[in-house]
């Protein structure tokens, strides 16, 4: 008997694009990015925030219950996705269903101040270690919702929010639960946070790179670029996961994939990225690689990032590549977040059997027809993970 497959039922996001999936896809269709420049410490840099509307409900969900009000941004816009992914999904607050939403950063903003009050007075909120801890976004979800089952939060740096849907599957799998909620969210726009990167020198710069750089200032996958365009954004996305298939769903899960490499650096994979080759390989298993139309890449817009993802994709898929693209030059880099965001962008693809292209990019040849997406990401240390998607 052929053993079910595990689906996705339900995908919903907040970020840069908005948090409706429709104005989401009308979004990703605009040749436009959404950065602004912001200033969070000496400077204006580029960022990628949610838009003031967006802003607005997460004030209103915030002043929705008193419990909520002392809550890190990265808590609330995963209760926000949360319960639009519930809704979707069509499952019901209050029944058992399992939980991983993790994070890279965590509470950033909130540990900032609280740090900043202890440097400044010697004390701090007996808050301050309870709504900073990464535990509390998977547990205030459930609290949020009502649900029975486990939660579960952790952090594998840039790969989370794709580790947690491994980690859904593995316990759907296993048989002790048949629904999962697996994400990230992220919200890292604070300026310690944006120190870091530009400390590690990876940041975009606020001076163009060239001729057409001062229309994209994050050039993801531009192989030809000569330094490093990373640009922070922040959000969150959530999927339903369950077994079978249902009315309501939206892809399957056709291959998993992950793997670690050995530590070359302390923030960059090696120069052919192991780590990508291996998860890439194990996703495809017995698949032709000639079957994937479509590879979302991390892609997090650094020179040597961009460039290593794109010689293992090279290493796999030889001379039969995929159509390659990523979303980072549209929303920057979520951290946490990032790969549950590729792989909404890859739902949205498959739906609307369309290709969205990187505009500075030269493509030969688009996809006619999309049957399945791969979807990559990894984390500091070299911790891929590779997801193929598909029809039912």
């Amino acid at each position: 008997m052929q053993e079910q497959p595990i689906t996705i039922t339900a995908i919903s996001s907040i970020s840069a694009l908005g948090h409706h999936t429709t104005e989401v896809w009308d979004n990703y269709r605009r040749g436009k990015h959404f950065f602004e420049k912001r200033d969070l410490g000496a400077h204006e840099d580029w960022t990628a925030p949610l838009s003031p509307k967006d802003k607005k409900a997460i004030m209103e969900l915030r002043a929705s219950d008193p419990k909520y009000k002392n809550l890190d941004n990265t808590v609330l816009y995963a209760l926000y996705a949360a319960r639009k992914a519930l809704e979707m999904a069509g499952w019901e607050a209050g029944h058992s269903f399992g939980i991983n939403v993790g994070s890279s950063r965590g509470a950033t903003a909130l540990f900032e101040g609280h740090h900043k009050e202890f440097i400044l007075n010697g004390k701090v909120s007996p808050l301050s270690s309870p709504t900073t801890t990464l535990g509390n976004i998977s547990s205030w979800i459930a609290h949020d919702l009502g649900t029975k089952g486990p939660d579960i939060s952790h952090s594998i740096t840039c790969s989370t929010a794709l580790h947690a849907l491994l980690n859904g599957m593995a316990w759907i799998k296993s048989g002790m639960t048949d629904k999962f909620m697996v994400g990230g969210s992220e919200a890292p726009l604070s300026p310690f946070t944006l120190a870091q990167m530009k400390a590690l020198k990876i940041y975009a710069k606020g001076n163009p790179l060239s001729v057409p750089t001062e229309t994209y200032p994050c050039r993801a996958m531009d192989l030809e670029k000569k330094r490093n365009s990373m640009v922070l954004g922040e959000g969150a996305a959530i999927a339903c996961l369950e077994k079978g298939i249902r009315a309501n769903t939206l892809a399957a899960i056709h291959g998993i994939g992950y793997a670690t490499e050995p530590l070359e650096h302390y923030v960059s994979i090696s120069s052919e990225a192991s780590c990508f080759q291996q998860s890439m390989e194990m996703a495809l298993g017995h698949l032709d690689p000639k079957d994937v139309d479509v590879i979302v890449m991390h892609a997090p817009g650094t020179v040597k990032g961009d460039l290593s993802e794109y010689r293992a994709i090279q290493k796999v898929f030889g001379s039969h590549l995929p159509a390659l693209t990523t979303n980072k030059w549209k929303i920057g880099h979520a951290f946490g977040a990032s790969g549950m965001l590729s792989l909404e962008l890859a739902i949205l693809m498959l739906q609307h059997q369309e290709f969205i292209k990187v505009p500075f990019i030269e493509y030969e040849k688009e996809p006619t027809k999309i049957g399945k997406i791969m979807i990559n990401a990894v984390g500091f240390g070299g911790n891929a993970v590779s997801i193929i998607l598909g029809g039912v």
